[in-house]
């Protein structure tokens, strides 16, 4: 008899829940706006080494650094333009990112980071040229303080670009989804065109093996749908005439026809990639902590600024009132806080990789510190998103002899549920010793399998192949098979010559490190959600297993991201843990989106943060980094800033009735030195232990 390939992988002739409605979702993303908005990493990078070159023989050429070394300087024709010449290309070169951010923060009255750069670059670019070509006298030289600090902060912003990755690429994941033609079906046979040309009511042809180029419903053949890709559930669906099938998807094994509904951008796909765009818009606004503390550093050094050109004025000592406030407004950025958060995250985003954590997101990193709530999605994520045998229950028959029989009947079947119990006789210590060979198989559509093994014909099928045979679950198996039924794993019965002889539980099984990842983060204070489009009753059974808090059951996929704004709504903060299409838009919803390393390019793309395992316990690798390195960031931000409260009036000349005057030479080393005790702490981030296992180990502990 023909081999038909289990049509319908949704039951396999089992008592397993149908498959959910197909639809789609909405996302989360990486910013593109703000102050490296047009910038790559790459120029960045470029304009960092070129600086770095040229900022070499600048500092060398410094008067103001020979004397604090206590070097002479070299001569020799023209060797004073040296600084000048190549300070003013580093200016031009090396600060043109920053002068064009700070135009940018001018415009928009959003003072930041770019702008306090641009306000010391500049002040000390036209101070220098002052001091060079001999005007009033002025003894300015920051020559080598404005290359030292273009240079330093194109490193810190080079490094946090590498950190944060390249723009996040969802929305181009999403696209790739979709195949690029389509075989439109004519009176003369068929006829390849561009998708953009497909238009409402034409038929196309879907080969095995290809995806759906349109939604639309079939109107001719049937076949099983991989929908992994939009509803995040791992089995194949069926579906036949009058069904209807989205773009993107997969018939796994036949050909079909297919009558075009939607094309483009009214698809369920376009909706995803709307919904994705529309949450990157979003969370592109929220603001970094550096920038923040740059907005203020800007008002506070321009204050203190002003503050001194006045008082030194009023005072009676112009002279005095120019170099005090270019001192103050060149070393009101000091070194440290461009490179404070930029060494941490650089620092942060390689202790995670480590340990299988990919950080796309600084907002991600630093906002997992306040989650109140983990949502995970079911299928795939706290599950192994597989069939997987669970249960075995013999009668008359040993398990061994039960599960070799059931999988010889099934070896030639595709089916995934086949592939489950071919694998648990396989891994089981005396079934997999059991070689038998099956003969005469066949399939039948919702009811199972049908073969010959050693002279005896064995049946493997659900609930539906029992009632056409006339056959009852006997009483020895009722109790484990009724509690299977109940916890919502199909039940598959395996009959030889018409006498069931047991029976297995085909389910989709938990992941051993999901328990302790609940545990942990329970102990942490962090409640732990679940959402799922499977029947109430499979959710609850998952749910009581891990002791979850809140069970999400039978959500639409493109209502997930909603369950995200319900917890939103009672004032949590959430993180979603997902893997699928359909989680992309709960991703981009959740204040941090996590994906599953071993889901969909999209979820992938669509998350701050992806777990390049399946590991759950890495939320918690997530949760002490974030903590961590916020610690860093605010210990750096806090010594940066401390250093602007004591050296910016020292600058000013509060204390120069005392005699104590901060030269700009002195001032210029302390902004070094800040640097470095900033690059030191952030080292310190490599002591972190963030392997998961004993993390989750300690905590259940």
């Amino acid at each position: 008899m023909e081999h038909t390939g289990h049509h319908d992988h949704s039951t396999h002739g089992q008592a397993m829940p149908q498959g959910h409605t197909h639809s789609a979702v909405d996302e989360k993303q990486v910013h593109s706006h703000g102050e490296h908005a047009g910038h790559s990493t790459a120029m960045f990078k470029n304009r960092f080494w070129v600086s770095l070159a040229l900022t070499i023989p600048v500092v060398i050429f410094s008067p103001m650094v020979a004397h604090l070394l206590g070097y002479h300087l070299p001569e020799f024709p023209g060797s004073t333009w040296i600084a000048p010449i190549l300070g003013t290309v580093i200016f031009a070169y090396g600060g043109v990112p920053f002068l064009k951010g700070g135009w940018r923060e001018l415009k928009t009255r959003q003072p930041g980071m770019m702008l306090l750069i641009s306000l010391a670059i500049t002040v000390a670019f036209v101070a220098s040229w002052v001091t060079t070509l001999g005007v009033g006298g002025f003894e300015l030289d920051f020559w080598w303080e404005l290359a030292l600090l273009v240079t330093i902060m194109l490193l810190g912003h080079w490094m946090e670009m590498r950190a944060l990755g390249a723009a996040s690429s969802a929305l181009d994941a999403l696209a790739e989804l979709l195949p690029s033609e389509a075989e439109r079906v004519t009176d003369d046979g068929t006829v390849v065109v561009p998708i953009a040309e497909l238009t409402v009511d034409d038929v196309v042809l879907v080969r095995a093996g290809a995806r759906v180029p349109a939604d639309g419903t079939i109107v001719d053949g049937a076949a099983e749908f991989d929908e992994s890709m939009i509803t995040g559930e791992s089995r194949p669906v069926a579906r036949g005439e009058g069904e209807r099938v989205v773009a993107g998807t997969v018939a796994t094994d036949n050909t079909v026809r297919v009558r075009v509904e939607a094309t483009g951008d009214d698809t369920a796909l376009a909706g995803i990639q709307r919904m994705v765009a529309d949450a990157q818009a979003s969370s592109s606004r929220a603001q970094a902590l550096a920038d923040r503390a740059a907005a203020l550093l800007f008002w506070f050094a321009l204050g203190a600024g002003i503050l001194t050109a006045i008082a030194w004025t009023v005072l009676g000592s112009p002279d005095d009132a120019v170099v005090r406030t270019v001192t103050v407004l060149v070393i009101a950025c000091p070194h440290a806080l461009g490179l404070a958060i930029p060494l941490v995250i650089a620092l942060s985003t390689e202790r995670a990789a480590k340990n299988g954590v990919l950080i796309k997101n600084r907002m991600a990193l630093e906002r997992m510190r306040t989650i109140d709530v983990v949502l995970f999605d079911k299928t795939g994520t706290l599950t192994e998103g597989a069939h997987a045998v669970t249960g075995v229950a013999a009668a008359g028959v040993s398990e061994a002899e039960l599960l070799s029989l059931a999988a010889a009947a099934e070896a030639d079947s595709e089916h995934p549920v086949a592939r489950a119990i071919v694998a648990a006789a396989a891994a089981h210590p005396e079934a997999s010793g059991m070689r038998r060979r099956a003969t005469d198989f066949s399939a039948s559509t919702g009811r199972g399998v049908r073969a010959t093994v050693d002279g005896a014909a064995i049946q493997v099928g659900g609930p539906t192949l029992l009632r056409e045979l006339g056959l009852e679950t006997p009483s020895a198996l009722t109790e484990k098979t009724g509690s299977w039924s109940g916890r919502g794993a199909g039940v598959l019965h395996v009959i030889r010559d018409g006498e069931v002889i047991g029976a297995v539980a085909v389910g989709d099984k938990v992941r051993a490190e999901s328990r302790a990842a609940v545990r942990a983060l329970q102990d942490r204070g962090v409640r732990v959600a679940m959402v799922t489009g499977d029947a109430r009753q499979v959710a609850d059974a998952v749910g009581a297993e891990l002791g979850i808090d809140e069970v999400f059951a039978e959500v639409l996929p493109q209502d997930k991201d909603t369950k995200v704004t319900e917890l939103q709504g009672r004032g949590l903060t959430v993180a979603m843990v997902g893997d699928g299409v359909n989680d992309a838009p709960a991703l981009a919803r959740a204040e941090v989106g996590i994906a599953i390393g071993a889901g969909t390019d999209v979820a992938m793309e669509s998350a701050g943060v992806v777990l390049a395992g399946n590991d759950p316990r890495a939320v918690l690798s997530m949760i002490d980094l974030s903590r961590a390195s916020y610690r860093k960031m605010i210990q750096n931000l806090v010594w940066a800033a401390g250093y602007n409260i004591v050296a910016v009036p020292l600058a000013a000349g509060v204390l120069a009735p005392v005699g104590l005057v901060l030269s700009p030479a002195v001032g210029a080393v302390l902004m070094s030195l800040s640097t470095i005790i900033v690059a030191l702490n952030a080292q310190l981030l490599r002591r972190l232990d963030l392997d998961p296992a004993r993390l989750s180990a300690g905590r259940a502990a």
